[in-house]
Formats: structure tokens, sequence, C-alpha cells
């Protein structure tokens, strides 16, 4: 009996990280949930703390899941923040901070996975984006600009990798009942979800199924997409 793929999630300890950990376990993969606070995760087999920011924590956290699960197979690199702020107002830090986390984080996670995927000639790299990087928001250049950076760098090492079988996409969600979302306060959230087409916010369960399909061999033929699960919020991108 198999017993699945070893499959990595950051920023899996809640909102979409953990519904895609959730989701992954349900069906049989063996998942390894890695976020800052290195909190359970529910249906995780293993979880390990890890800021992604960090070169060397990622590599550290890799490392401790191919000892304890094997080589990872599939990477949802999810872990992401916001900090918003005007720019006129927005400090260096900020700045830097949201870049690191959301836009050099990815990159780290994706390069260490790469090293095993190209060897095997076979894997699946999930980049979790935002509408916010088409439709633009104000006080999140920071987070635009991170998340639009995702775009890029996704399909850049989709060329790069293509040819050893593995594929690398972008799933760029909406509005999400996450902490992050209702942190935006209830009247800006109703002013947003007022314009959202199909006239509600997503749970995270509805990002974690499109991410679990573009891991499928039912995907196997995509690569360097961006998928939206915005509730038709950006139509067009």
């Amino acid at each position: 009996m198999s017993k699945g793929r070893v499959v990595v999630v950051t920023g899996a300890s809640r909102g979409i990280g953990l519904a895609c950990a959730s989701w992954f376990a349900d069906h049989g993969d063996r998942v390894a949930g890695l976020s800052s606070s290195g909190a359970a995760v529910a249906g995780a087999s293993l979880v390990a703390p890890c800021d992604v920011a960090d070169a060397g924590a990622v590599d550290t956290a890799f490392a401790a899941v191919e000892s304890g699960l094997g080589n990872c197979e599939v990477l949802v690199c999810n872990a992401g923040i916001a900090q918003d702020q005007l720019a006129l107002r927005m400090s260096d830090d900020n700045w830097q901070r949201v870049l690191d986390v959301n836009l050099s984080g990815a990159f780290f996670c994706a390069r260490r996975a790469l090293r095993r995927m190209v060897r095997a000639h076979g894997g699946r790299i999930v980049l979790v984006s935002s509408v916010g990087a088409f439709v633009g928001l104000p006080g999140q250049a920071n987070y635009a600009a991170s998340k639009a950076g995702l775009v890029g760098l996704a399909r850049a090492l989709a060329r790069e990798v293509a040819s050893r079988g593995v594929t690398v996409n972008v799933v760029a969600p909406g509005l999400v009942d996450t902490e992050m979302t209702q942190a935006m306060g209830a009247e800006r959230l109703g002013l947003m979800a007022a314009q959202v087409p199909l006239g509600r916010v997503a749970d995270p369960a509805e990002v974690a199924g499109v991410v679990g399909f573009l891991a499928s061999a039912e995907a196997a033929y995509m690569t360097g997409a961006v998928i939206p699960v915005d509730g038709g919020l950006a139509m067009g991108l």
C-alpha cells in the first residue's frame, strides 16, 4: 500500500495553509507543516518551526522533513504576512520584511525542494499569490509587489525545470476567511465583499481544493499558470 506523497506546506498553522495541509492529509499524503511558530497542524505527519525568510532555517526544516518523511514531492508555498501602510508612510523595515517573507521565502523553499525534485525527475510546486497582485489595493504596495513577484518567480522556475517533469503554478486567492482578512475590519471587508461577483468571502478549503488539483496527476500538463480563486473579483487576470 502506498504511503502517499511527501507534501511540504509553509504557513501551515492557520488559514489557507492549514486548509491545504488538511486537504493533502485527507487524500492520503504525508504532510510536513512548516510555520514560524511550529504549532501543531491537524493531520500532519511532521511539524517544524521555520522562518522562511531565513535560508538557513529553510535548509534545516527541509533536512528534518527528508530525515523524517523523505524527499519533498509537493511544495505549497503559502507563508505570508501583511503590514499595510500607505506608501508615503511605509517604513523601510515594513517594506523589506513583507518582501523577505512573501517572496524571498518562496524562493528559498522552492530552491531547496528543487534539489531533490530535479534529481527525481518529478514534482509539484504551487505558490500562493493573491488577487491583490493584480487589482492593487491602497496601503499594500509591499504586499502587492511581493505577491506579483511570485508570478514572475513561478514562470521563470517553470521554464527552468519543465524538462525534468516538475511543474510550478500559482494560485491567486481573493477574499478568504482568514485572520489576515479579518484584520481589515468588518466595514472594509464588507465593502470589498460587495465587489465580488459571487457575493461572498471564500472558505480556505475552496482554495485548498484548487491547490490540490494543481498538485495532482490531472494537472500534469499545466505549468506556469496563474489560477484565480476569487469569486470573479479580478476577471481577466
